[in-house]
């Protein structure tokens, strides 16, 4: 599983707008997560509890980041992650951009100033193929009832514009679309109003995890499915259960913008380790 001090493994806490997450640093010891660890440590009741696992490893660029769900299958992008992470390194390097891999690719952020953080999540996919979905459509408006659009942001995003965001009953409306047929590798789910001119009310369902305060990469997608079904322009901000962020589509990608917290520092116990197996 790793070669963790006897002591046990240290871990950070950190949140995105309450999107939360345990991060492991691996750049100074091997560190190997496991499906296993991930869910058990993921565990509300028995474990630390996250949206989101993310490994820091060395890399090509400043650093590589691994993300993992909480039911404990892969997500190959996590924006608020990201986010928190990158103002990790930047804090510890006293730097104010860097260059991060993932296996959505290279995504770069920088400080945004009066305590922000940005994160170019790099380009949307908007082919069928790329997302992915299961056969040939378009992916402007799905042959869903509601005709949702569906992006790609290294995973896959299906978002639904309604009229009240609040009246969805996301506890049923969220599992319903993450299986569904349309989507082979499910998908993480939003339902998102238009409360002004380019601002957007949010709330997502992610797969593998379930209701979320918030989701970076789902920001991002309902950004640009907004823009693309012209409610909006290409920058937007978005009321999420945790708080605002602010998106904007450019060129070379989707920049993502907004606040980070790191909770607390502690140890995964070498017994809780053990008994994992």
């Amino acid at each position: 599983m790793s070669d963790a001090l006897d002591t046990g493994l240290p871990f950070m806490k950190m949140h995105g707008l309450g999107n939360d997450f345990v991060v492991l640093d691996g750049r100074a010891r091997n560190i190997q997560v496991t499906d296993a660890l991930a869910r058990a440590v993921g565990d509300r009741h028995t474990g630390i509890g996250f949206d989101q696992l993310a490994l820091i490893e060395a890399g090509a660029g400043d650093a590589h980041l691994t993300f993992w769900n909480s039911d404990g299958s892969q997500s190959a992008a996590c924006g608020n992650a990201t986010r928190c992470i990158a103002r990790f390194l930047m804090d510890e390097t006293g730097r104010d951009s860097l260059h991060l891999t993932t296996a959505r690719g290279d995504l770069f952020a920088r400080d945004a100033g009066q305590g922000l953080t940005s994160v170019n999540m790099g380009p949307p996919q908007l082919d069928w193929r790329d997302i992915p979905l299961a056969h040939e459509m378009d992916t402007l408006a799905l042959p869903i009832a509601g005709a949702p659009t569906a992006t790609g942001m290294g995973n896959p995003h299906c978002s639904f514009f309604v009229e009240d965001a609040e009246a969805v009953d996301l506890d049923r409306f969220g599992p319903e679309h993450e299986h569904h047929p349309l989507y082979p590798e499910r998908t993480n789910v939003q339902v998102a109003s238009l409360i002004g001119p380019d601002h957007l009310r949010m709330r997502v369902w992610e797969r593998g995890v379930g209701i979320t305060l918030a989701s970076g990469s789902s920001s991002c997608a309902v950004g640009v499915a907004a823009h693309r079904r012209g409610l909006t322009g290409r920058a937007v901000t978005i009321e999420l259960d945790g708080g605002t962020i602010q998106v904007d589509w450019r060129d070379e990608g989707v920049w993502m913008t907004g606040p980070t917290a790191h909770v607390c520092d502690g140890v995964i116990t070498r017994d809780f380790l053990d008994r994992i197996g």
